[in-house]
């Protein structure tokens, strides 16, 4: 017999009643019933009923163990019987009843508790993770994770494309965020950077002749945490293909990204077509470039409607400012005084004036509200006509230049989303978001900068840069968006040296910056570069979704918290003064 197991706590069935066996693993819980004691053993597989009887050699040292404590079990397989059995478990059937138990470790009070879910303070846990991972559902969550990536090889590999690993240890890029530097010992006085991700390299590997890459790629950026990012490094799901127009890759890639949520929806729809969605669109339907469209409510412009009217807050801002919009946010089913109160004063709360809006309640012609008795029966009808808008229905208007406000008007329809249950909860929208603005305007610094990827290929090429308004011109960038979050950045790269020059130029990087900084991205485009394209997927948000977890560090092995530190190594952590000598780095002192 094996040292430590025959089967698995998970592998154990009614066909296996009479056999004699051995299982090693943790004291899930243990049960006293009338002097009968019950040992739920649990490993990686799954949890087996132990019994142990009073009568049985074991019972002196089961009654000694606590919770999670690590045993070795010998014993003989019996059917439970019917009334007994548990039909939620896989061994429900039977039950093991030990002869001889050995303690392989034992455990003092634990500082986690690792049976149920009890919400525990997160620090705690992350000190404790190896305590915090054997929890069923993180337990499941990791496990769904190395599904996900597997799957993820796997349609990869029929769609044709190979996996290719790229360097850790690489120079700084101006990917958005800020660097991880490694000091050099060899040359003294530079750095490393650790990749923010590798998009120089991936299309380096398309100019090399290789044609379709993946890799599940390590990125490091040293950013604030939030939810749906964690600080310091994350994997996505990296592909670039050659000669691809940006429809080859979205159709190429949406058969991948459908499989993977339809491999692990559970039943759940996933939408058999994406539909694709100017970003320009989804700013002004959604107030959103990843707007969840499970919630059926979609803005629209109303500004002809409130143009000289007698609603003066609104009429003035139009009269003045010939960029000023209003937008209307509808809201089916939200046709009532209360809850068109309770929307205002969540815009207050909010840090906003408010909310106008007009309500249409059964008995009362036209609408109610400030706004309607202002802007009147006629031009109120307009609205409700334009917006399909219904007795017992709502409208709620946001007015101002639409770049200060989107935002706004994006979280009001996701709250009049959820005040009304308009959100179907258990189902997975997806959609691309096309055409993004290849530059935007940089208020801080008062310049022309990037507005998504700088190595993307600007829509009308060289002869857009230099005849256009930079702010005018999009760019062949793409997005895929689920639920609200954004899963999926991509573009077709620019593949000529002069179209970069001009492009970073409008910029603000002069030629010897981009030599500098990007000499073999430059070289290499001189030589032949083939057209190219590709995109990135957030390995951790989709594995997110798919778990319905709220916070990354649910899918996560070893996260860091908050603050970006490891509690569980220590990390980051003082170098020794010998470190420093070798690295010639002085630190300053703490402030």
């Amino acid at each position: 017999m094996h040292r430590y197991r025959t089967h698995t706590c998970g592998a154990l069935r009614q066909d296996d009643a009479g056999a004699e066996v051995r299982l090693s693993g943790w004291v899930h819980r243990v049960r006293d019933h009338g002097g009968l004691l019950f040992i739920d053993l649990r490993d990686h597989y799954g949890l087996t009923q132990i019994v142990v009887d009073p009568d049985s050699a074991a019972f002196a040292t089961a009654e000694t163990v606590r919770s999670e404590w690590c045993l070795r079990i010998d014993g003989k397989v019996k059917a439970r019987s019917p009334e007994t059995a548990n039909p939620n478990l896989a061994t429900g059937a039977i039950e093991v009843h030990a002869s001889e138990i050995e303690v392989l470790s034992e455990a003092p009070e634990l500082p986690v508790p690792v049976f149920g879910e009890p919400d525990y303070p997160e620090d705690t846990r992350l000190k404790y993770r190896f305590l915090d991972l054997r929890r069923e559902t993180l337990h499941r969550n990791i496990m769904r994770r190395v599904a996900v990536v597997a799957k993820m090889r796997e349609l990869m590999r029929e769609q044709g494309f190979n996996e290719f690993q790229t360097p850790i240890l690489t120079a700084s890029s101006p990917e958005g965020a800020r660097d991880f530097l490694v000091p050099s010992r060899i040359h003294p006085g530079t750095f490393y950077a650790l990749p923010q991700a590798p998009q120089q390299f991936k299309q380096l590997i398309m100019m090399a002749g290789f044609d379709r890459y993946f890799q599940i790629a390590p990125c490091f950026r040293d950013e604030d945490p939030r939810a749906d990012r964690l600080p310091g490094e994350f994997y996505q799901l990296d592909i670039e293909m050659s000669f691809v127009t940006q429809e080859d890759v979205l159709s190429t890639m949406e058969p991948v990204i459908r499989g993977i949520f339809e491999a692990f929806a559970e039943g759940k729809p996933v939408t058999a077509e994406f539909p694709r969605i100017r970003y320009a669109d989804s700013i002004r339907w959604y107030g959103s470039d990843k707007p969840d469209l499970r919630n059926p409510i979609k803005m629209a412009e109303v500004t002809e409607h409130f143009a000289g009217s007698d609603f003066k807050v609104f009429a003035r801002m139009i009269e003045a400012d010939p960029n000023v919009q209003v937008w209307a946010i509808p809201a089916p089913g939200g046709g009532n005084r209360a809850f068109c109160d309770r929307m205002n004063s969540w815009a207050q709360s909010s840090g906003q004036p408010g909310l106008g809006y007009i309500f249409f309640r059964e008995g009362e012609d036209g609408g109610a509200g400030p706004v309607a008795k202002n802007i009147g029966p006629e031009r109120t009808a307009a609205i409700q006509s334009q917006l399909g808008l219904k007795t017992g229905d709502a409208v709620f208007f946001v007015a101002g230049q639409p770049k200060n406000f989107f935002d706004f008007a994006g979280s009001a329809r996701t709250r009049v989303g959820q005040e009304l249950g308009l959100i179907d909860e258990n189902r997975f929208a997806l959609a691309w978001i096309v055409d993004f603005p290849m530059f935007e305007w940089n208020d801080e610094d008062k310049k022309v900068d990037f507005s998504h990827n700088p190595f993307s290929m600007p829509q009308g090429g060289l002869e857009a840069l230099e005849s256009k308004d930079p702010l005018t011109i999009d760019a062949f960038q793409y997005d895929a968006v689920c639920n609200g979050f954004e899963i999926v950045s991509g573009a077709i790269r620019n593949h000529k040296a002069e179209i970069m020059k001009k492009a970073f130029g409008i910029a603000g990087y002069g030629e010897e910056v981009l030599e500098e900084r990007f000499g073999g991205m430059l070289r290499a485009l001189q030589f032949g570069a083939p057209p190219h394209g590709g995109m990135a997927a957030g390995l951790d948000r989709i594995v997110m979704l798919l778990c319905g977890a709220k916070n990354l560090r649910e899918i996560t092995m070893f996260p860091m918290n908050q603050q970006a530190e490891d509690l569980l190594m220590g990390a980051p952590s003082e170098a020794t003064p010998k470190q420093l000598r070798e690295l010639h780095i002085r630190t300053a002192p703490k402030a």
